[in-house]
């Protein structure tokens, strides 16, 4: 059953019975008016974002972001949701776990299971961003390991490997990991690859077949020794982009967030909404709107036109009994 057309048929009837009372005289059709205001606005108002969180797992979920539909910005929405409360990203590749977000900056990092680290190496998939996503790879040092040496990585012509970071590869293959790969501990590197700069070309992609390469690796930082490769940080690190549809948007979501509420849309054009905690859709933020009543079955917010309504109509019930009397 539709909220939002209970809560219209509601305000109809009141002022029919209203209409009606007034008319007549009738003491009894104010008694229900005034019961009759008390119940409609007791309805929740309906929300596509009741489940939104401010959590997955974790990881603190806020703007562009968010656990579900509804939640967020609605172009991250068919990207990033909370699924068994870890915090996941899916493209055309596979679904990746999003382990932290940096907010300030603009930058996830993801969690590839299958992508060689020093303590594990395996074959890998092949990774890639959908090219309408509104992500891209942020400083990360990709490194293509046990790559045939016909591959055109190694193109003379038109070389694809940093040779100046040979040293990455070294430290690579001095891993024991390296075995996972069909390769031993300090192999000739010459199967080794930074590709940098990354370029996923036109299909955002990273294609380890078509490279000819069995795994990647991917270094987003080399922490305090940049010499052990088992003290660097290994994940994908991607840069997220969003436009804030207006100044209106951006303050009401920056106040939400500070109300304790999470950002989300709702309705064909995708309007702003602040979900609050207890289900409840606003349109600013969630004190904003007036007084939180809680209750054990649920939890209301009484809005000020549910107020001044409720008021109006008490008046005038008041008043019919007066004159009744």
């Amino acid at each position: 059953m539709d909220v939002d057309n209970n809560i219209s048929g509601c305000r109809l009837l009141i002022f029919f019975l209203l209409n009606k009372t007034i008319k007549d005289m009738d003491r009894n059709l104010s008694i229900c008016a005034i019961f009759l205001v008390i119940s409609c606005f007791n309805f929740p108002q309906s929300t596509e974002g009741a489940a939104c969180r401010d959590l997955c797992g974790s990881v603190p979920v806020k703007f562009p972001f968010g656990t579900g539909p509804g939640c967020g910005d609605p172009k991250f929405q068919s990207y990033v949701r909370c699924v068994n409360q870890k915090l996941m990203l899916t493209t055309h590749s596979g679904s990746y776990q999003i382990t932290s977000i940096d907010y300030d900056n603009h930058v996830i990092l993801l969690a590839d299971p299958l992508m060689s680290t020093c303590t594990s190496m395996q074959n890998s998939g092949s990774f890639g961003l959908d090219w309408s996503a509104p992500f891209k790879i942020h400083n990360d040092v990709f490194v293509l390991l046990g790559c045939s040496s016909s591959s055109s990585l190694f193109d003379a012509q038109n070389p694809l490997c940093d040779t100046g970071s040979s040293h990455i590869c070294s430290s690579l293959y001095s891993c024991s990991g390296i075995t996972g790969l069909g390769l031993s501990p300090n192999a000739p590197i010459s199967t080794c690859c930074v590709y940098s700069p990354i370029n996923l070309g036109p299909a955002d992609e990273l294609n380890l077949p078509k490279l000819q390469c069995s795994s990647y690796s991917s270094i987003y930082s080399f922490g305090d020794d940049p010499t052990n490769p088992k003290r660097w940080r290994y994940g994908v690190a991607l840069q997220y982009s969003y436009s804030l549809y207006n100044n209106y948007f951006s303050t009401s979501c920056n106040d939400c967030e500070q109300s304790s509420g999470v950002c989300g849309y709702t309705g064909i054009s995708n309007s702003f909404v602040c979900i609050c905690k207890n289900g409840v859709n606003t349109t600013t933020n969630c004190y904003g709107q007036g007084y939180v009543w809680s209750g054990e079955a649920s939890h209301r917010i009484w809005t000020l036109e549910h107020w001044v309504t409720a008021g109006i109509v008490l008046l005038v019930g008041s008043l019919l009994l007066l004159l009744k009397m």
